[in-house]
């Protein structure tokens, strides 16, 4: 299989090369030359595969032969090895829970996959890599422990001063080893520009690599939890929704793409909180980048969004073709928390930030009587501890490992501008 820049300016690479590289030189995403659609009769008798199953047929076509398929599929093993249930919420609707791996958020899925994948790559042929990281909150943590102690990888994560949870920070900066924060004075939006600006800086000396959802590695497979929740749900509700708490878009491009594949997906939901290109653009069809706004579903504070290039593509760049599949809605903290405790009166589920912000989706989608509604659970909602338990009033019962990840001590590098980051690297 190999990648394409989708800014036309960059020739195509392997799995491998899209993986290392992260961005292409052009500054394009990566994006696959062939979707193949998986065979019928294995989207139609879903249910009689195991996740593991499942997962390996959905990645094998787009890491094709660069990975041995004995090695693929222990990855796949090693990365999916915990639950995504589907919870019911209401008669009409459930929460897909994402957040029992390790680091409690949905991004463990595609850290772990991407670890595994380059640590395969460095086995082959050693080479120091240094993945370079923005993070609006769960990125940083999933990726420092799906990359602690791979050999050859040194991990830099940039994160916006006061803008993430104590809990996310303290999830990336208390690691050690081979992690190292990068506190940078600003927002999501200043940490992923100097991001991209370092990976076409030829003067910085250390070989860059992306855990952001631009790498393929991280971005493709986020697609395996709608295989496992259609195989949860299609033989009861075939005509399923999902509205996904969005930010850097690569979550829900990732359900595109499995789509793509086969999986007969009713409609997609992308929810936002205040930072809200997307939604303005599908009102009128004109992409306007804005400087995101801190709320208190942080991990959806950015204000451009990487990844809505991908799903453009997906759709041909029609924008007709995107309304028919696809709508985007955006909500404020209030209507965030007001839904927060209608979900917890109603049904006492209690759900996170982004989670309800799924939710209000769903409301605004308005599900018809055939539909059957999910919404991402995209993080514990521990890992808001202060927002969840003033919001619901109530005192949230802290996991044993959140208790001892409290009482470490933070270690981070404060900076403030791009010479800084380049300063660091090159040191």
């Amino acid at each position: 299989m190999n990648y394409f820049s989708l800014n036309q300016q960059s020739k195509a690479v392997s799995f491998k090369e899209a993986v290392i590289n992260g961005l292409a030189p052009d500054r394009g995403l990566y994006f696959p030359e062939n979707i193949s659609p998986l065979p019928e009769e294995f989207i139609t008798n879903i249910d009689k595969y195991s996740n593991e199953e499942i997962a390996f047929e959905a990645v094998k076509q787009f890491v094709g032969d660069e990975i041995p398929e004995s090695t693929l599929k222990e990855i796949v093993s090693e990365t999916i090895d915990f639950e995504f249930p589907v919870v019911k919420v209401q008669e009409n609707i459930g929460s897909l829970e994402l957040f029992h791996g390790p680091t409690l958020a949905f991004k463990d899925v595609g850290a772990r996959f991407m670890a595994r994948c380059l640590g395969y790559f460095n086995n082959q042929k050693p080479e120091k890599v240094t993945v370079l990281v923005a993070t609006s909150g769960d990125t940083g943590g999933a990726v420092a422990n799906g990359f602690l102690g791979v050999n050859g990888v040194d991990v830099v994560i940039l994160y916006p001063s006061g803008k993430v949870s104590d809990i996310q920070e303290k999830q990336l900066t208390t690691l050690g080893k081979n992690i190292t924060a990068l506190e940078v004075n600003g927002v999501f939006d200043d940490c992923q520009d100097m991001v991209k600006t370092a990976f076409l800086d030829d003067q910085i000396s250390r070989t860059l690599t992306s855990a952001n959802s631009i790498n393929v590695a991280r971005w493709l497979p986020q697609m395996f939890y709608y295989f496992f929740a259609y195989k949860q749900l299609y033989k009861k509700h075939p005509n399923i929704v999902f509205s996904v708490p969005s930010g850097n878009f690569g979550n829900i491009c990732a359900g595109m793409m499995a789509q793509k594949l086969g999986l007969p997906i009713q409609h997609f939901v992308a929810a936002t909180n205040v930072n809200d290109t997307v939604p303005e653009f599908m009102k009128n069809g004109e992409y306007k980048p804005k400087a995101s706004k801190a709320t208190i579903s942080n991990a959806m504070d950015v204000g451009n969004p990487s990844n809505f290039i991908r799903i453009q593509k997906l759709f041909n760049n029609s924008f007709e073709n995107l309304k028919g599949g696809f709508s985007s809605f955006s909500f404020d903290d209030d209507a965030t928390k007001e839904s927060m405790k209608r979900i917890y009166k109603e049904s006492n589920y209690i759900a996170d930030p982004h989670g309800a912000v799924g939710y209000l989706g769903l409301e605004k989608h308005q599900l018809k009587k055939d539909e059957y509604g999910v919404f991402l659970e995209t993080a514990h909602p521990v890992k808001f501890l202060d927002v969840v338990e003033s919001t619901l009033n109530l005192k949230l019962s802290i996991p044993e490992e959140i208790q001892e990840l409290i009482k470490k001590e933070k270690h981070s590098i404060k900076i403030s501008t791009y010479d800084e980051l380049k300063s660091f690297l090159n040191a």
